[in-house]
């Protein structure tokens, strides 16, 4: 033990020591601002891709509304838990690519695409039970007697079936792909 005390102590281990933590220090603040960066609307729209989704949910009460509550892509698009954060902005990676090869560069190239890429959202919402959802609307926190009786009676009956946000409200924010069908749900 105190052989490796005189070692750790030595001016060129502290030193080492010293540089690599800082060097880490350094790496984990730059992950986490691009993390930071690049869950913002700004960010996920900035790809001509992704305006035609913008220009929908700029139209949707998610963007604005009454209450002045601004929910952004991330908010509902990427998980906010470690590490399903991490797992989530790793498996959007491929987008870089996507955009690169031109996958949905185009209107026609993006409704072709668009029914399978929202059944990947949808899936991956529903394997969460609408978390993200659920960080704003909460079974407990809403007033049931001041919605619809049709609405009343649907979330009653999905919070005793344990239901999740994504079964009922798929198309809420973004358009509906063609060839979705409500009865394959």
């Amino acid at each position: 033990m105190k052989r490796l005390w005189n070692w750790l102590t030595k001016p060129r281990v502290l030193g080492s020591l010293l540089v690599a933590s800082l060097g880490l220090f350094g790496v984990m603040v730059g992950f986490s601002a691009a993390l930071d960066y690049t869950n913002t609307t700004e960010f996920c729209t900035s790809c001509h891709e992704m305006q035609i989704n913008y220009e929908e949910y700029k139209k949707s009460f998610h963007h604005k509304n009454i209450s002045g509550v601004h929910v952004g892509c991330a908010d509902c698009h990427v998980p906010k838990d470690f590490p399903a954060k991490y797992i989530a902005k790793i498996a959007a990676s491929k987008d870089v690519l996507h955009h690169l090869l031109g996958t949905i560069d185009t209107r026609e190239k993006y409704d072709a695409r668009r029914l399978i890429m929202a059944e990947r959202v949808w899936g991956h919402m529903e394997k969460r039970k609408s978390k993200n959802c659920r960080s704003c609307h909460d079974f407990e926190s809403m007033e049931l007697e001041e919605q619809s009786r049709r609405a009343r009676r649907k979330h009653q009956q999905a919070k005793e079936e344990g239901d999740h946000c994504i079964s009922c409200h798929k198309g809420i924010v973004h358009t509906l792909p063609a060839g979705y069908d409500p009865s394959d749900d």
